[in-house]
């Protein structure tokens, strides 16, 4: 079964600015802060946006973190994907990592380098 692209994601040093420059430039509306793995963002500067006929998405980070996009395909499990993408020539990134909601995170490099974010929803 092909995988579907879920999610999106855009980290900076100052992820309030962010949102603000993409809410004004794309007319994006974001939730409360949310709670994710440590490695993705500064705790209570992620913030969630859902624009409509879209993928969902988040804007995050802080003064650590290295500026960026990322898309995040649906797998069953990361650890297993992150171990295929290993065998295929590519390398881990991050995690797994969990989120305290269940959500199951990681990211890859493919062989030219281009990272990835992999997600396994709580069931």
């Amino acid at each position: 079964m092909a995988r579907p692209v879920v999610h999106f994601e855009i980290t900076g040093r100052d992820p309030e600015a962010l949102r603000r420059w993409f809410g004004e430039l794309f007319a994006w509306d974001f939730d409360e802060p949310s709670t994710v793995a440590e490695g993705i963002s500064d705790p209570g500067r992620y913030h969630f946006t859902a624009p409509e006929g879209g993928i969902p998405g988040g804007v995050a980070g802080g003064p650590g973190y290295t500026p960026g996009t990322l898309f995040y395909v649906a797998v069953d499990d990361v650890e297993a994907a992150l171990a295929r993408a290993e065998e295929l020539g590519g390398r881990r990134v991050f995690g797994p990592a969990a989120a305290p909601s269940g959500l199951v995170v990681g990211h890859l490099a493919d062989p030219e380098g281009n990272v990835v974010g992999l997600a396994a929803l709580p069931v």
